[in-house]
């Protein structure tokens, strides 16, 4: 089974599925900052950079917005090469 989605075939595939692979990426960070804090000494530290690669993909996210294709392009293979890193790690 593959982590990549194809919405192709979609009216404004491209853009969703940008947006759905970042959104994979903020929800792999609450999953984690969830889980950190319910351990019996949870990690700030962890929990502070979790939340802030959280935060940098929320701010991306939003600027799926306004991107143009190549924008577009670009973020959803930078955030499929990190979501695919994050799942390794």
């Amino acid at each position: 089974m593959s982590d990549t989605r194809d919405f192709s075939g979609l009216d404004g595939g491209a853009e969703q599925q940008a947006f759905d692979i970042v959104r994979d990426v903020v929800s792999w960070y609450n999953a984690q900052i969830a889980s950190e804090r319910r351990s019996p000494v949870p990690d700030e530290e962890r929990v502070e950079q979790f939340k802030a690669g959280r935060q940098a993909a929320l701010d991306d996210q939003a600027r799926l917005e306004a991107a143009d294709p190549q924008q577009t392009a670009q973020i959803a293979a930078v955030y499929a090469a990190r979501l695919k890193e994050l799942k390794e790690s």
